[in-house]
């Protein structure tokens, strides 16, 4: 039973990345035919969301890897596992 799972092949990580960003463009040519009704006015910029979501996604990394750097501990802070 020494099967690989599906996403430990590179050509389907690769296939998911590139329909990630087909769907992502897709959604934000969609802003060009669908009238938006912003509650602030920077909402009105073009591809406002997806920039929105990329910053919001680059700022949980760098939180993580903060909250990383504090919780993080030693690799043998539990004893040696010679047992």
């Amino acid at each position: 039973m020494d099967e690989s799972h599906w996403l430990d092949r590179p050509r389907n990580v690769k296939r998911l990345w590139h329909g990630f960003l087909i769907v992502l463009a897709l959604i934000t040519l969609a802003e060009l035919v669908v009238q938006l009704h912003p509650h602030f006015e920077v909402e009105s910029v073009f591809g406002f969301f997806a920039w929105f979501g990329f910053g919001a996604c680059a700022a949980m990394i760098v939180a993580a890897k903060a909250v990383a750097l504090v919780l993080k501990r030693p690799e043998r802070y539990y004893g040696d596992d010679d047992a």
